[in-house]
C-alpha cells in the first residue's frame, strides 16, 4: 500500500496522484485528498482518507464505493459542477475553440427514467442481478437505486423476477426498463429464443408486475398496453428497446436550448431523429424532415406526428448517416439543421454540413471528444460557434449532455478547404 497526494480529478472521475513511476488513478478519491492506497501499476483501490477534502460529502447511497454507476457522489455539489464543466472546456481547448460556455444546466429532474440492469450468474447459487462493479466485471447486486425516478423504484425488484423466471437457462441477461406513461417497459438481451415454458414465465410477471411490455431482443413477447411516452405535444408508442434520454428533465433541457435556437427556421432537418426528441416540437413551427437508420423509430415518429393536432408537415427517411450522410447539396436546403448522433459522433455529416450553406445548426451530443472533434470540422468550414451549452442528466458520473450553436455568416457562401 501507498500513500498518495491527488492532484485533480480525471475525466472518469477517479482522483489522479502524480508518483515516481507515473500517475496513479484512484476512483472515490478526490483532489487535494491524501489516502492510502493498493497500488498495482497505474491503478489504485482506496484503502483510506488520510486527509479528505474540503469538498467531500457524505453518499447517499449505500452502494456508493463498489456500484459502478456514480463516480463522484461524495463530491459537493459546487466542486462537482466546476469539474464537470472543466472537462468540456479543457476538450475544447484542446480543439482550438474558445466559444461562450454555460454554466453547468442540472437536468437531473426526478431522476433517471430508464436503466439496464445486468444478471450474471456464479457456477453455484442465485443470480446477482444490478449494476456493475467500478472497472469490474462482476454485478452488483441491488435492491434499489436512489437516483432512479419514481416510476423506476420498482424496477430492481422487477429485474430480479424476471431473471428469475429464466433463472433455469443460467445465461447472462442485461434487462432494460423504461419508465412510461402505461407502465414499465422491458427488453431483455443476452437470453437468445425464448421455448414456449419461458414465454409462459415472462407472461406471469408481466401480468404479477402489471408491465406495459416485454421484448427479447427487440422482439415482443408480450403486449399488454402499448407503452406511451410524451415527446412535446404528442404522444409515441416506441418499438422494444428504443433510444429515450436518460431524464425527462434532460429531454426538456435539450429541446428548449433547441428550439430556442432554431426559432423561425421554416424547413428543418432533424438528423439522427430516433423518436422525435426535437422533431415533434419543431414541428409546432415549421416542416421537419427526420433522418435516421432506425427504421421502427421512425415509423413511431410518423404515426405520432399524424395523430398529433397543429404540427406542421413531418417527413421521415431511412438512411444510414454514418455510411451515407446528407451531401451539401440536399442540406443547402433546409433553413437549419440539428443532429444528435450516438457517443461516435457524425464526423461525415460534419463534413457535408460545413461544406454546405444551412445558415443555423445545432450540434447535440453526449460525448466531449467527438463533439469537439465535429465541431472543429464545422468551424474550419466557416461556421461560428455561438454558444456551447453543457446539460447534466447524468449526475454524479462523467458523462455529459452538449449542445452547440452554429451559425453561418450570411455573405459566407464558399466554405473554406477542409483538411483530412
Amino acid at each position: 500500500m501507498e500513500e498518495l497526494r491527488v492532484e485533480r480529478l480525471g475525466q472518469r472521475g477517479e482522483g489522479i496522484a502524480r508518483t515516481a513511476k507515473g500517475p496513479v488513478y484512484v476512483p472515490y478519491a478526490l483532489a487535494g485528498e491524501i489516502v492510502l492506497a493498493e497500488v498495482a501499476g497505474e491503478r489504485g483501490h482506496l484503502l483510506e482518507i488520510l486527509h479528505p477534502s474540503p469538498d467531500r460529502i457524505a453518499p447517499f447511497c449505500p452502494h456508493y464505493g463498489l456500484c459502478g454507476g456514480c463516480a463522484v457522489q461524495a463530491l459537493a455539489p459546487a466542486a462537482y459542477a466546476a469539474w464537470k464543466r472543466g472537462l468540456l472546456l479543457d476538450a475544447l481547448r484542446h480543439a482550438g475553440l474558445s466559444p461562450p460556455v454555460t454554466p453547468l444546466v442540472d437536468a437531473h429532474g426526478t431522476g433517471r427514467r430508464r436503466a439496464t440492469f445486468h444478471a450474471r450468474f456464479a457456477a453455484r447459487g442465485p443470480a446477482k442481478v444490478g449494476f456493475m462493479q467500478a472497472r469490474a466485471h462482476e454485478v452488483i447486486d441491488l435492491d434499489t437505486c436512489p437516483i432512479l425516478a419514481p416510476a423506476m423504484q420498482e424496477a430492481p425488484a422487477i429485474a430480479h423476477r424476471l431473471v428469475a423466471a429464466l433463472g433455469a437457462a443460467r445465461k447472462p441477461l442485461d434487462i432494460a426498463v423504461t419508465a412510461t406513461l402505461t407502465g414499465p417497459d422491458i427488453d431483455l438481451r443476452g437470453h437468445g429464443a425464448l421455448d414456449p415454458q419461458e414465454t409462459r414465465a415472462l407472461t406471469r410477471v408481466a401480468e404479477s408486475e402489471d408491465l406495459a411490455r416485454i421484448a427479447n431482443h427487440g422482439a415482443r413477447v408480450i403486449e399488454r398496453r402499448a407503452p406511451l411516452l410524451r415527446i412535446g405535444r404528442a404522444e409515441v408508442a416506441p418499438p422494444p428497446g428504443a433510444f429515450l434520454q436518460a431524464t425527462q428533465a434532460g429531454e426538456e433541457a435539450l429541446a428548449e436550448k433547441v428550439c430556442a435556437a432554431l426559432e423561425g427556421a421554416r424547413r428543418i432537418a432533424d438528423l439522427f431523429a430516433g423518436l422525435g426528441t426535437f422533431s415533434l416540437r419543431l414541428a409546432e413551427k415549421a416542416r421537419v424532415h427526420a433522418v435516421d437508420s432506425e427504421g421502427p423509430a421512425l415509423e413511431a415518429l410518423a404515426r405520432a406526428a399524424r395523430s398529433t393536432p397543429g404540427l406542421l408537415d413531418v417527413t421521415t427517411e431511412t438512411r444510414d448517416l454514418f455510411l451515407r450522410p446528407l451531401a451539401a447539396t440536399e442540406l443547402n436546403a433546409f433553413d437549419a439543421v440539428v443532429f444528435d448522433p450516438p457517443r461516435a459522433g457524425a464526423e461525415a455529416q460534419a463534413r457535408t454540413l460545413a461544406a454546405s450553406t444551412v445558415p443555423l445548426v445545432a450540434a447535440v451530443s453526449c460525448n466531449i471528444q467527438s463533439f469537439c472533434r465535429d465541431a472543429a470540422l464545422l468551424t474550419a468550414g466557416g461556421y461560428a460557434l455561438e454558444s456551447v451549452t453543457p446539460i447534466d442528466q447524468f449526475r454524479y458520473s462523467p458523462h455529459l449532455e452538449i449542445v452547440g450553436i452554429f451559425r453561418r455568416a450570411a455573405k459566407t457562401r464558399r466554405p473554406r478547404r477542409l483538411l483530412g
